[in-house]
């Protein structure tokens, strides 16, 4: 099995676990963005687990950029865009291992 096969396994799993706790959310309370960050910062744990996330996510955003240019990557701003998409919408369990997995399969190529 090569790495980058690991990354799309983890890619996955990355976006299937935290959709199985938000799709239910927004069932019952649809796309409230308010109600969405006040209960997500309605305890100090949650606050430290939300800032964690969200200070990840820019992380990620900034070295999927440089990465993605360092390493020459073809189609780099689609690249970004899905990274971001997946990112912005299932977390950075989501676009991180995307990310790494569209890296090594341009590694793999080259």
């Amino acid at each position: 099995m090569k790495l980058r096969h690991v990354y799309l396994f983890l890619f996955a799993v990355g976006t299937v676990l935290p959709f199985s706790q938000f799709v239910p959310w927004v069932a019952a309370n649809g796309l409230n963005v308010r109600s969405f960050f006040t209960e997500l910062f309605s305890t100090q744990i949650g606050g430290f687990f939300g800032l964690d996330v969200m200070v990840s996510a820019v992380v990620l955003v900034v070295f999927a950029v440089f990465e993605s240019m360092r390493l020459k990557m073809p189609a780099g701003w689609l690249i970004l865009t899905a990274v971001f998409v997946a990112t912005f919408l299932a977390g950075v369990s989501s676009g991180f291992p995307l990310f790494l997995y569209l890296r090594q399969e341009h590694i793999d190529k080259s």
